[in-house]
């Protein structure tokens, strides 16, 4: 009688304690950590920098995200670009301002309170510019069937101007921000760019377009920033 007193005694002590422990690691598990929820402006530094090194281009962008929810964010870019083409027979400028519009979704978990991002977005792109054909050989016929046009030695380089100028497109985006310091991110993305419209300058082919880059016959094209941005928390969740 006494041995199975004991036995029961034991096994209650036994059942209680693993109790406690799970109730205790439970407790532990659903520790929650929180993140900013706020406002991030920074710039993209690679511009200034390409700016540098190639004397026909000039340009700067300003970023800005808010985060909405736990892995969606609301996101914008708004820049100035100029850009000097040259080409065998001209030389054209396009210079004006844009604005990209769009989301992004974090496809990265954060472990703790980590609030890195690896995101893929989506962009709608409008620009607003002015094209100047600065210098250009014109294309001369002969007049005969069987002789081709040619391109006289003589450049004219008087710039023909039309300003009022318009692109649209919309833009994929995959990119990276990581949190190297407080409220501080470095970031970099890639983009594949679709132009839906493009308005040209009258009798020549518009070549550059603020925000988007180099317009090739495809109507696609890839651009690249590498940011650094500073979070205003205004909420912790």
């Amino acid at each position: 009688m006494y041995k199975y007193i004991i036995s029961l005694c034991f096994a209650f002590v036994t059942i209680n304690g693993f109790s406690q422990k799970t109730t205790s690691e439970e407790k532990k598990d659903t520790v929650k950590y929180k993140t900013g929820y706020g406002l991030r402006l920074g710039a993209d530094i690679s511009k200034p920098v390409l700016a540098i090194f190639d004397k026909s281009y000039t340009g700067f962008e300003i970023v800005g995200d808010y985060r909405v929810s736990k892995k969606w964010y609301v996101a914008a870019e708004l820049g100035h670009e100029e850009e000097i083409t040259f080409e065998d027979f001209t030389t054209s400028t396009s210079k004006g301002n844009y604005l990209r519009i769009g989301a992004n979704y974090n496809a990265y978990e954060n472990w703790l309170d980590m609030n890195n991002e690896i995101y893929v977005g989506m962009r709608y792109g409008l620009s607003l510019f002015d094209h100047t054909l600065n210098s250009y050989q014109p294309n001369v016929s002969t007049g005969t069937e069987s002789t081709l046009p040619y391109f006289p030695t003589t450049t004219i380089q008087t710039p023909v101007t039309e300003t009022g100028l318009t692109a649209h497109w919309t833009e994929f985006q995959l990119g990276i921000k990581a949190e190297t310091l407080k409220n501080l991110f470095i970031g970099f993305s890639f983009s594949y760019k679709i132009m839906l419209s493009v308005d040209d300058q009258k009798n020549f082919k518009t070549l550059y377009a603020p925000g988007f880059n180099r317009v090739f016959e495809s109507n696609t094209g890839f651009g690249f920033n590498y940011t650094i941005s500073y979070l205003i928390p205004f909420v912790n969740k």
